[in-house]
Formats: structure tokens, sequence, C-alpha cells
């Protein structure tokens, strides 16, 4: 298809893209990105870096790079992370090596970000492209009921969740792209639609 293309024309796609999910806790994010990187051999998910505890179904390395707070401060002195925020008394960031590389490969890289971090990623200067993509639920009731039916944390840690996403769903109108995550795989389907478009998205190199 190349040599039907004018000068100076491209496809995104023919270079990495980095795609941002963020939304509330609870939210649903890594089941989206999970059921993403099943149905996308292209995509690539880069975990963030942790100085909090696994919780019982995460795999180190998986889900995230889970370190001690002795670390994290090392990572911070080399400039080893594209961004840091910290949550809930524990810290979060992204390793820069790590999604560098997959971009450089031509692979669309996909993260798991707080709203924070996923506008510091936007504006991190990494020469490809960023999309950030705000995932909520069709209702604040649902929200609260996912958060509840997880079940991890004591009252007053679940009060502070809530009270963040409710600051986190002011900053709707700094995103791409808003999907409503009301039933798994429709929301994946909205979010592979967006990944396909984006693709496809025309961008002049003159």
């Amino acid at each position: 298809m190349k040599d039907l293309l004018p000068p100076g024309v491209r496809q995104q796609g023919e270079r990495g893209i980095a795609f941002v999910i963020a939304g509330p806790s609870g939210v649903g994010k890594s089941s989206v990105i999970a059921a993403l990187l099943a149905r996308d051999p292209r995509l690539a998910f880069c975990p963030s870096v942790t100085t909090r505890p696994p919780r019982p179904q995460e795999v180190p390395g998986r889900d995230y790079h889970f370190v001690s707070e002795a670390e994290f401060d090392r990572l911070l002195a080399q400039g080893a992370l594209l961004e840091w925020a910290e949550y809930q008394g524990h810290r979060y960031g992204t390793p820069k090596a790590e999604v560098l590389s997959r971009l450089a490969q031509g692979r669309d890289v996909v993260l798991n970000k707080e709203v924070r971090g996923a506008w510091a990623i936007k504006n991190a200067g990494l020469g490809y492209p960023v999309v950030l993509i705000f995932l909520v639920p069709p209702s604040w009731e649902e929200l609260v009921r996912r958060v509840r039916g997880r079940g991890t944390e004591d009252e007053e840690a679940l009060q502070e969740r809530l009270r963040i996403a409710q600051a986190e769903l002011a900053r709707i109108p700094d995103f791409d792209y808003l999907v409503v995550n009301d039933e798994l795989s429709a929301a994946v389907t909205r979010v592979e639609a967006i990944i396909q478009a984006e693709r496809m998205r025309i961008v002049r190199c003159g």
C-alpha cells in the first residue's frame, strides 16, 4: 500500500503508538487491558513500577514491577521513570526504557495509569503518539459497588479512593476518548475501535 501514498504521507500505525488507559480505581482497567492483549498480538503491556505489596491475584512482572522504597528512589535518581506519583501512601511510576523499547520495535504499547500519570506521559516528550483513553463506569453507584466488592481495604481507605475518584472524573476533558465500561466485552470492543482508528490516522510528515 505504501506505493499508493503521496510523498510526505503515512499512516500513524506504521510506528508504535502508546495507548494510556486511565480512570478511577475499580472501573475495570486491568480487565479491559487483559482482554485487549488476548485479542491483539500487536499490543504490548508495560507494567508500572510500584512500592505497594502485591494483591493475592497479582503476578510480579505481569501486573506490576513490585519494588522497595529504596529501589524506587534509585530508579528516580537514574531518570529511569517517565513519570511517577504517590497514591494512597504508595508510589507508582512508568519504566522509560521498557516503553521506548517496545515503541521502537513498532509495537503499540498499552499502559494502565492513574489520571495524573496519564497526562504526565502525554507531556513526557516520548517522540511517539500518545493516546489517552478515560474509562468510566455506567454510574457513580456502580463504581462504589465495584470498589466495595473488591474487599481489599477498610472503610477509611475505601472512602479515600472514592474521594480521589471524584477528583479524577473532573479531568475527563483532558483526555482524547471516553469509554463507558458497562459490560466488559462491549467496552473492549469500543477501545479496539479507538486503537484501529488511531492506527489508520493519516500523518503528514513533510
